[in-house]
């Protein structure tokens, strides 16, 4: 009875997959993910936010917005704090622009609700469309080199210097050490295609640290702790300030495209896409989306997002939604691993940060570097996000860039209403707003 609901509601057999290859692709899935639980709580906390709230949060969100994904639009794409958006919320709005971390889960809770209504009224084709295709590969790579920054900034391996701006730490450190040495492990285990390649590191790394008398054991399992210090602590007034603004369009920006991206992405390497190319109930996912980001900013944690990892289990056979549905009750039940969670060191997940950073920043071989009004706005918007430590400022420069160069280049064929209204907005908050 029950493997026929099963069946009838996630259609499996329409889809040419079962039971045990849909909970396979799930548990690969996680696996690919699960580094979030570590790395999420680890980032946030920087602003002051409990850290065992913050790892509830992560776990909560990730599987609401799984479940939803899962149950409702039937896709085996998992969700969780995105990475990047998480960086952003902590280095970007709380310690560099000085908003409180509620008021910063007031604008995630924000950009998610808006996130949500475009998905309604169908207007994120026609935004996805207005925006020129190097303007997201550069952003993409940008948030891609903003990790990076991230991650050399936390392991000591870059420093601060009043000459130079910035310059090379001391590498004998141990936290320079594990940071690389994890690094480089990651590195080479995804190369070998090792599921988990990224969890595995960090916990390798955490290990060695414990046994050669670097880092403290916590424990393993408990109770999970208190989600009471951020459950509800979003703070919506502090949220309407008027250069809160750009905050919330760059929280929503980056998860439009980043959700969009993903979407197709795996869809495409799982062949769930229609004849003519398009992705089945697109509507239903997005707001999946943008309904586990406004849950997540209730919980307290940043931006909810869909996670390009799904696709190892797709790889694997996931083809439905009870994959994800796995991935949900996965994180669940890491609630009761928080002691593990606690006995993770920042340098442990440097060299996880500093692989994501490589993965993303790939986007910049698709950029037409031939032709330098092309390239030049690439350049600009990836390389803003590091220097200005701010992927808004780099969302920004990025647009300005675009338009103007354009337009000085009698280019006006490749301008839009969008992009121009954009441009203009940014350039008058540059000039009355900073």
């Amino acid at each position: 009875m029950l493997k026929r609901l099963i069946d009838n509601h996630f259609k499996l057999a329409e889809h040419h997959t079962n039971v045990k290859t849909e909970v396979i692709a799930g548990i690969t899935t996680f696996l690919t993910m699960a580094y979030i639980i570590f790395v999420n709580p680890s980032i946030l906390s920087q602003t002051g936010m409990d850290y065992g709230a913050v790892f509830v949060a992560t776990c909560v969100a990730a599987a609401v917005g799984c479940l939803i994904m899962g149950l409702w639009a039937n896709y085996p794409i998992a969700q969780a704090p995105g990475m990047g958006l998480n960086a952003f919320f902590t280095y970007g709005v709380v310690l560099g622009m000085g908003y409180t971390w509620e008021a910063a889960l007031g604008a995630v809770f924000f950009s998610g609700f808006i996130f949500f209504l475009l998905s309604v009224f169908r207007i994120r084709e026609w935004i996805i469309n207005s925006i020129p295709l190097s303007l997201r590969l550069g952003i993409a790579a940008g948030i891609g080199l903003f990790l990076a920054m991230i991650a050399l900034k936390n392991a000591g391996i870059v420093v601060a210097n009043e000459a130079t701006y910035v310059s090379l730490g001391d590498l004998t450190e141990p936290s320079a050490l594990y940071a690389l040495l994890g690094f480089f492990a990651i590195t080479a285990m995804a190369y070998l295609r090792v599921t988990g390649a990224v969890m595995i590191g960090i916990l390798g790394i955490t290990a060695l640290a414990m046994v050669l008398g670097h880092n403290e054991f916590g424990g393993v399992v408990s109770m999970p702790p208190s989600i009471a210090p951020t459950l509800m602590a979003l703070d919506l007034a502090g949220a309407f300030d008027v250069a809160m603004l750009s905050v919330i369009f760059a929280f929503l920006f980056v998860d439009l495209f980043d959700t969009s991206g993903t979407l197709v992405g795996v869809a495409h390497k799982g062949g769930l896409l229609d004849e003519n190319g398009k992705l089945p109930r697109l509507g239903r996912a997005m707001m999946a989306d943008s309904g586990a980001s406004m849950a997540g900013a209730v919980l307290g944690t940043s931006t909810t997002t869909s996670y390009v990892e799904s696709t190892a289990g797709i790889v694997s056979g996931g083809r439905t939604g009870l994959t994800a549905v796995v991935v949900a009750v996965l994180f669940l039940i890491s609630l009761f691993f928080a002691p593990l969670a606690g006995s993770i060191p920042s340098y442990a997940t440097a060299g996880a940060l500093l692989y994501v950073a490589v993965l993303m920043a790939g986007s910049l071989s698709h950029a037409n570097w031939d032709d330098p009004t092309e390239a030049a706005p690439v350049l600009i918007a990836a390389l803003a996000m590091p220097l200005t430590f701010s992927i808004a400022e780099g969302i920004a420069l990025g647009f300005i860039s675009f338009a103007a160069i354009k337009a000085l280049s009698g280019r006006f064929q490749d301008l839009n209403p969008a992009v121009i209204v954009l441009a203009l907005l940014f350039v008058a908050k540059f000039l009355f707003l900073s």
